[in-house]
């Protein structure tokens, strides 16, 4: 475990400062390397202990044909040795081996112990940040070499690739507002939230200390979380009252090695909830696997900016990548207006139009103005129904269609061709307005990249070119779709 008296810390796109001494002698502190990880990231020590051996021997399972690899672009990874048949049981855990987070709702309220004082760190987190949660606990078994979990925690990565810990210059090279936003949030979090835990822990009895008497800072504590939003499975917990499984975020041993791809070769499997004794968690063979080649999980529709935020990598090509945009009157003039495309309606719709606005929740005091271009619909559904009703001065017809038919891509020009294509070529202009925000062009990202560069900046331009292609495919989509109407307009 890292103890040096001096680290580095998260950067974002305001000043914070490092602390460089612990601030009681018996502490050690807990740090994480603020430079991006590498490649293939070095583990916690140097030589930790044989993980597969660990798990068979606390009673689970793993495959013979199974071994632990570094690879060169994806870091550790589980490998079939030699081919796998389709069914068959890779890894099995015990329900004693995944690590999760307890709270007991007793302690929450004061008291004292290393529990009782976790428990009331947990209750500061807000629920979006639930990672960090796990990830005191997480912490808290880290400080103690030799615990049960130890095997498993030794094996993690010393430093991530996540945002958090780029350099003030790299995040900026993201380009992409809603991220800079999610980074920055969750810097600023950390920042305050080592205040809190100081604070709390600063006259704790060593016996009593959540942490072992260990400093905890911002760098630790974005290890810890970075580590559980990069690993962590939710999975079934407890049966609740009304008959539903509550989901848990827990950190499982030896599968949290598998990596991802949208066309995986195995899956997760639990075997009855959380609370039974017999409970095991399971990753089966979905495909044959040939020698060779690494087990892949599937760990999500997400978007690039989760990829990223969370997991620190880039999907190329990913068809769950979008872009956000503000609903706004005047940008939808501006987009008409360069689209060739003339509506008086889009700052001053009638009150019909307002109405359906409003049901799109795009009007009025719950109004969500935020949509997107891009992803498995193309374009967001409340945008394309809006376009197409603010381009129509036919009340009847538009009235006569429910909302979802009108936020529907693949519905044939519901309210007509003229209005159809009117209303595609609006998104097209809000596409190379949305474009243009962006400071730099593809051909100089790439340009860039062919350069030295560290591998913090090269995933920051590889996340801003996804997104510039990403919307050059929408527009391409939907000009391809705009030529086909007007040739079937034609036609007729």
């Amino acid at each position: 475990m890292a103890a040096s008296a001096t680290s580095k810390v998260l950067t974002a796109t305001v000043d914070f400062v490092t602390s460089s001494t612990s601030s009681l002698t018996h502490r050690r502190g807990l740090t994480c390397s603020a430079a991006a990880a590498a490649a293939v990231a070095a583990r916690i020590v140097p030589h930790p202990p044989d993980l597969v051996r660990w798990v068979r021997r606390e009673g689970g399972l793993v495959h013979p044909k199974l071994k632990i690899t570094d690879h060169l672009s994806h870091g550790l990874g589980v490998v079939a040795t030699e081919e796998i048949p389709q069914g068959s049981e890779l890894v099995v855990l015990p329900s004693h081996l995944p690590l999760r987070f307890r709270r007991d709702p007793e302690s929450d309220g004061g008291g004292e112990g290393a529990d009782s004082l976790l428990n009331q760190l947990a209750s500061r987190v807000p629920e979006e940040l639930w990672a960090m949660r796990l990830g005191l606990r997480l912490l808290q078994v880290r400080a103690t070499v030799g615990s049960f979990w130890w095997p498993y925690i030794s094996n993690l990565p010393e430093a991530f690739s996540v945002p958090i810990f780029f350099s003030r210059e790299d995040i900026k090279n993201l380009q992409y507002a809603p991220l800079l936003h999610q980074v920055n949030k969750r810097c600023r979090f950390l920042f305050e939230f080592e205040k809190e835990v100081k604070l709390m822990l600063e006259n704790v009895a060593l016996k009593d200390h959540p942490f072992g008497g260990q400093d905890v800072n911002a760098s630790s504590l974005g290890w810890a979380m970075s580590a559980v939003s990069s690993r962590a499975f939710r999975l079934h917990g407890e049966i609740l009252h009304n008959g539903k499984n509550a989901d848990i975020p827990m950190l499982l041993p030896l599968i949290d090695m598998c990596n991802h791809s949208f066309q995986p070769n195995a899956q997760i499997v639990q075997e009855q909830d959380m609370n039974s004794p017999n409970m095991s968690i399971k990753v089966v063979a979905e495909t044959p696997i040939e020698q060779d080649t690494p087990v892949m999980l599937n760990y999500g529709c997400l978007s690039n900016d989760l990829f990223l935020l969370d997991y620190g990598f880039v999907i190329p090509s990913n068809p769950f990548d979008y872009v956000e945009l503000k609903y706004d009157g005047t940008l939808l003039d501006a987009a008409s207006m360069a689209a060739g495309v003339s509506s008086p309606s889009f700052s001053s719709p009638n009150y019909w139009q307002k109405e359906i606005l409003s049901q799109l929740n795009l009007q009025g005091d719950q109004a969500l103005p935020k949509v997107s271009l891009g992803g498995p619909g193309l374009v967001d559904g409340r945008l394309l129904a809006a376009l197409r009703v603010l381009l129509s001065n036919d009340k009847e017809t538009v009235q006569g269609h429910d909302l979802d038919t009108l936020m529907s891509l693949s519905e044939e020009a519901p309210l007509g061709v003229p209005i159809e294509v009117a209303a595609l070529r609006t998104v097209i202009a809000l596409s190379v307005i949305a474009l243009e925000h962006f400071p730099t062009k593809i051909m100089e990202d790439e340009s860039i990249l062919k350069g030295d560069v560290s591998s913090s900046k090269e995933l920051a331009i590889q996340f801003r070119m996804q997104k510039k292609l990403m919307i050059i495919d929408v527009m391409r989509k939907l000009a391809k779709r705009v030529k086909m109407l007007s040739e079937e307009k034609s036609t007729a």
